[in-house]
């Protein structure tokens, strides 16, 4: 009998890999591509859909190469995918109508801060439990509508959809212009600014206050789905007749990964960004501290499970700006050796705010400072302040959090490339002053949309079963005295005052 896997793929910001699983959650193949990361202004960030739809069949080809296994072994597909970032196709054609707007892009602040002088920002946070901010695909939608010729017209005849990068994905997999599915997954669509937490549906009355046609947008389906979004198929797609049946924003399936199934538990991404999620369980919990409520995950017909989620916009992108734009370094993994050729950070404190302020600030005027610089100071203070200021955003976040829940985190799961740094991990549990714990499976967020994918097709039978398999591989434990941690992060708010009112929006 043929050996069977379950495969993902995991669409970030930077990259996109393809990943195979085994039954006991082992990766067994992968390949990775970057694409391109496109700045026509400063604050906008693009990238060329098409060029993601490549490298996604390209990885695809290369893992199964290496690995020496077929399309007919994988007994389902997962999709995970950075999440905001708008996509606008027209589905006769296939053809993005603009570049996809990204996470990041902060073109919108305008029609942001409009929501907020006239109120309407109450009701968007009352019904998605989001803040009013560039980062959400709402403002995406309206630009486009309203700036790239013929779209508006376009989307009247039915001729311009819109979709996040897995319902991209999913669309070309399964058909493309010859009937693919057009969904997204209700971890994805909460991230739009239109989902009503509640009713897990788009709210006409969101629809309306962004001028946004009902009809451009997918269909809402569960995380995994045993009824499948489509079956992969046509001249756009990896190969014919593997299952598309899970689906997870990245964060959400970062979640599924650690076996975050539980209320209370806790997980922190190390990416482009940072994004700590901790499970509410079936409890909508508005935050009152400047974290976001979202969908953790729906598991077929299972209720939802809801999440409070502190985003960072700027963590892993601060060290690749250190490596790009200055030249500091020439590769990411020589800021550890960097930061520990100093004893600390001589004073210097760096909050690289490049695209506003996110969770617990919602400060889309805040830009970038590098403060307490003497001539004492080296690159080496920089890197190890670059390193901090990772740290001491998740300070912010998890402080928000325990305001929010009342829970009072003992350990904090974390995942990402970052987390290959024990230097950074071991600053982590100093400035939290809680143990952080990394696995052994480090790609996480692909493992999860596997996890996704495996429980609509029965490849797994429960989340319990999941939960047995997440091991540790490293543990770190807080070696900071309580009065260093407090006065190392008073020093931090005081630089994260300095960048406030930078941009005038208005």
């Amino acid at each position: 009998m043929m050996k069977e896997f379950i495969a993902a793929i995991d669409q970030g910001t930077t990259s996109t890999r393809f990943l195979v699983f085994d039954q006991g959650g082992n990766e067994i193949a992968k390949d990775q591509l970057e694409h391109r990361q496109i700045m026509p202004r400063p604050g906008w960030v693009e990238h060329d859909p098409l060029e993601i739809l490549e490298r996604t069949k390209a990885v695809v080809v290369g893992a199964l190469k290496k690995s020496d296994l077929s399309l007919r072994q994988l007994r389902g597909l997962g999709v995970t995918n950075q999440r905001e970032t708008t996509v606008v196709w027209n589905p006769k054609t296939g053809q993005p109508w603009y570049n996809a707007i990204v996470w990041q892009d902060t073109r919108t602040d305008r029609i942001v801060a409009d929501l907020e002088q006239d109120g309407r920002g109450q009701v968007i946070r009352r019904k998605t439990g989001l803040p009013p901010a560039t980062y959400f695909s709402a403002a995406k939608i309206q630009w486009i509508l309203d700036n790239v010729d013929g779209v508006r017209r376009a989307a009247e005849r039915g001729e311009a959809i819109f979709g996040t990068i897995d319902t991209w994905l999913i669309w070309n997999l399964t058909g493309g212009c010859d009937g693919g599915a057009h969904i997204t997954d209700v971890t994805n669509a909460s991230r739009t600014m239109l989902l009503d937490l509640r009713a897990l549906d788009w709210d006409s009355e969101l629809l309306d206050m962004f001028t946004i046609p009902r009809s451009m947008l997918p269909a809402i389906r569960p995380s995994s789905d045993h009824t499948n979004y489509g079956i992969t198929r046509g001249p756009a797609s990896i190969g014919d007749g593997i299952p598309v049946c899970g689906d997870l924003g990245d964060q959400q399936a970062a979640m599924v990964g650690q076996a975050c199934f539980t209320p209370g538990t806790a997980k922190n991404t190390y990416g482009t960004g940072n994004f700590m999620l901790l499970n509410t369980g079936s409890e909508i919990v508005p935050s009152k501290s400047g974290l976001l409520t979202t969908l953790c995950f729906k598991m077929g017909n299972r209720p939802p499970v809801y999440a409070l989620e502190g985003s960072i916009a700027v963590t892993g992108s601060a060290v690749q700006w250190l490596r790009d734009q200055l030249g500091i370094i020439q590769s990411a993994g020589e800021i550890e050796t960097l930061a520990t050729s100093v004893e600390d950070n001589g004073g210097v404190f760096f909050v690289p705010a490049f695209s506003g302020l996110f969770a617990p600030y919602w400060r889309s005027d805040a830009r970038g400072v590098i403060v307490g610089l003497s001539r004492y100071n080296t690159r080496g203070h920089l890197a190890r302040a670059t390193l901090e200021a990772i740290c001491y955003q998740t300070k912010d976040v998890l402080d928000a959090m325990t305001a929010d829940s009342g829970v009072h985190l003992e350990l904090l799961k974390v995942d990402g490339g970052a987390t290959i740094n024990n230097t950074l991990m071991q600053m982590q549990a100093d400035i939290l002053g809680v143990e952080v714990i990394r696995p052994v499976v480090m790609e996480t967020t692909g493992l999860g949309a596997a996890y996704a994918a495996g429980l609509a097709t029965g490849f797994w039978k429960e989340l319990d079963d999941l939960g047995r398999q997440w091991q540790a591989d490293k543990s770190w434990t807080p070696q900071w005295s309580a009065d260093r941690r407090e006065s190392g992060h008073a020093s931090w708010k005081k630089a994260v005052a300095r960048t406030l009112d930078w941009i005038d929006i208005r």
